[in-house]
């Protein structure tokens, strides 16, 4: 008899776990038009109240930044969610010049060992514009560190909506910290991102030797602080990202086939996850990446040089 009593005691844990996904889920999304390599950084924040949903949609998107409030429902049996009018910037949109796409979001619950997600798509709600706006696919991540009630209601009751450009350019930038290229020791970091998975997030062929790479916050300054790895060596600790850069003149290894610039989250900010704008030039090519790291995983650029 005890044993069933503890067996339905786990099912309805389970179950009640299950329905709920209040908190701040976090990855990337991607236009299902085929060969198209647009994505877009996906944050939302959600609050539930019994089927009822409401909560703020944050994305970064090429050099915009977006900050919308959302409402809809979700579905405990089916663990089906439903969030409705999110303005989704079109994919083929110039810079500086954002076109909305009406979109509505659906996403379905998935539970694992590994943690929660939310598997599902932006569709253009709008009959007009679904020949114009695709389907956005996206697959997000439920982070327990971040998703504590206060957190949750504190960001609700301190939202702003936002729509904002910015793109750091060569002549303006102002340097907060220049970064010389030697292994430094920091025995903490370096335990730390040996247990984080590296997510490469971008790669990219230069035409020299050396690199310039400027680390900047994406988006509004929250206070994201970050460790840089070169070939998996520590060449900054503990550098807090704003408007100003974090600069560094990457000589490449030679002997390799590819070098990696990696990201370590110190924190997660007042926002997460511990977003980052990358700007790489090797003299003749300009890139703009941007980086997404947690505390389970770290950002990683891949860098091959052009052969001859």
């Amino acid at each position: 008899m005890k044993k069933c009593v503890l067996l339905l005691a786990l099912i309805s844990s389970f179950n009640s776990y299950a329905q709920n996904v209040v908190g701040y889920w976090y990855g990337t999304a991607n236009v299902t038009n085929a060969g198209n390599v647009n994505n877009y950084l996906v944050e939302l924040i959600l609050k539930q109240n019994n089927g009822s949903v409401q909560g703020i949609v944050n994305y970064y998107f090429k050099n915009s930044f977006r900050s919308v409030q959302i409402r809809g429902n979700y579905n405990k049996g089916s663990r089906q969610l439903s969030l409705f009018n999110i303005p989704l910037t079109y994919f083929g949109s110039a810079a500086n010049m954002d076109v909305d796409c009406p979109m509505n979001l659906t996403a379905q619950l998935r539970e694992a060992k590994a943690g929660s997600n939310l598997i599902g798509k932006f569709v253009c709600s709008s009959a007009n514009y679904r020949n114009v706006c695709p389907e956005v696919r996206f697959d997000l991540q439920l982070n327990k560190d971040a998703s504590n009630q206060d957190s949750i209601l504190t960001a609700l009751r301190n939202f702003k909506e936002v729509h904002q450009y910015w793109t750091p350019s060569a002549t303006d930038t102002a340097v907060a910290a220049t970064i010389i290229q030697r292994p430094i020791v920091n025995y903490v970091v370096n335990n730390q991102y040996k247990q984080r998975q590296n997510i490469v997030q971008q790669e990219i062929v230069v035409n020299t030797d050396s690199v310039s790479v400027d680390f900047y916050d994406n988006g509004e300054i929250d206070g994201d602080s970050i460790s840089v790895f070169f070939n998996d060596k520590l060449l900054a600790s503990n550098q807090m990202l704003s408007t100003k850069s974090i600069h560094l003149n990457i000589h490449l290894d030679s002997t390799k086939e590819v070098n990696e610039i990696t990201m370590f989250a110190d924190n997660l900010g007042s926002i997460p996850p511990n977003t980052a704008l990358m700007i790489v030039s090797d003299g003749v090519k300009r890139y703009e990446i941007r980086l997404s790291s947690n505390l389970e995983k770290n950002a990683t650029l891949r860098i091959r040089r052009k052969k001859s």
